[in-house]
C-alpha cells in the first residue's frame, strides 16, 4: 500500500462518514488499475471496521462497450458489496442517505458453494441461484457520472451504493440467460425495457469474468455471496417513487424511494 493509496482511501472514507462528496482523486493522484483495486481494498477494510459489516459479495460494472468507453477500458470492473448495502425487495430507501444515486436493473446471483478456479458455464450454473434485482450505483464524488476515470471509479468501490435483491430461484440454462427480458416500471408506468444480452452477451459471462478477475488477485467467490451482474440498460437517475423490475421467469423485485 503506497502513501497515495492511503491518502485516497482515507479521503473516500471521510466522504462516507461526513456525507460530503469530494473532487475526483484523479485530479491529485495518478493510480493504475492495480493501485486502484488496492485502494478499494483499504477503503472496504475501513468501512467494515466503522460499520461492523462483512463482505456480502461483488458487483460487476461496465459490462457493455458503451460504458467501458466512458472509462477508456476494454473490460468490466468490480466493486465489493458490504452487508450494510444489501436491501430486500419491497423495502423503502431514502435519497437523503445517498449521494448522487443512479438506478440499474440487474439480475443477482447467489453462490450455493465456493466457486472453483476457472469455472466453466456448467460449473457456474451448478453453483448459483438467481434473483431479480436493482442496483443503486452511488459515488462519493462531485458530479460523478459520467465524468470519472477508471481509477476514480475502482478506488471508490466502483460506485457501489445499494443492492436490492428479490427472491432467489433455480437458474435457467445458459442460452436462456442471454434472453431474459426486462420491464422497468415506475409508479405504474413502464419507463424502460431491455434484454440480458446487454450484459457481456450473457450474465453468466459476467460471473465468469468476475471469478477469473478475483482469482488473479488471490481472492475467491464464496458460498452465500451475492453477485450483481451488470445492467440491462443505460443508468437512470434515481428519483422518488416506486420501481418494479421484472425479468420474465426470473421474477420481479420492487423498491420504494423517498426523499
Amino acid at each position: 500500500m503506497t502513501q497515495a493509496n492511503q491518502h485516497v482511501s482515507s479521503a473516500l472514507f471521510n466522504a462516507f462518514k461526513t456525507h460530503q462528496p469530494i473532487e475526483f482523486i484523479s485530479k491529485s493522484y495518478s493510480l493504475n488499475e492495480s493501485e486502484a483495486y488496492h485502494t478499494q481494498d483499504d477503503l472496504i477494510k475501513q468501512l467494515q471496521s466503522y460499520e461492523g459489516s462483512k463482505v456480502a459479495g461483488y458487483k460487476v460494472s461496465m459490462t457493455s462497450a458503451a460504458t467501458q468507453a466512458i472509462a477508456n477500458t476494454n473490460e468490466p470492473a468490480y466493486g465489493t458489496i458490504l452487508s450494510s448495502k444489501v436491501v430486500k425487495g419491497g423495502d423503502t430507501i431514502s435519497l437523503s442517505k445517498l449521494f448522487s444515486p443512479l438506478l440499474e436493473p440487474e439480475i443477482m446471483f447467489k453462490l450455493t458453494a465456493d466457486l472453483p478456479k476457472d469455472s466453466d458455464n456448467l460449473t457456474i450454473l451448478s453453483n448459483v441461484k438467481v434473483a431479480a434485482g436493482i442496483e443503486i450505483p452511488d459515488a462519493r464524488y462531485i458530479d460523478w457520472f459520467p465524468n470519472f476515470t477508471l481509477a476514480d471509479l475502482i478506488s471508490d468501490d466502483t460506485a457501489t451504493g445499494l443492492i436490492v435483491v428479490g427472491k432467489f430461484v433455480d437458474p435457467l440454462d445458459y442460452d436462456a440467460f442471454a434472453n431474459i427480458p426486462l420491464s422497468l416500471v415506475k409508479d405504474g408506468k413502464e419507463i424502460a425495457t431491455g434484454l440480458s444480452n446487454e450484459v457481456l452477451g450473457n450474465p453468466i459471462e459476467s460471473v465468469k469474468w468476475l471469478n477469473n478477475k478475483l482469482q488473479s488477485q488471490d481472492k475467491q467467490l464464496k458460498k452465500d455471496q451475492i453477485i450483481s451482474s451488470g445492467t440491462f440498460i443505460s443508468p437512470l437517475t434515481l428519483e422518488e417513487g416506486n420501481y418494479t423490475a421484472s425479468y420474465g421467469e426470473v421474477g420481479s423485485v420492487d423498491i420504494t424511494v423517498t426523499n
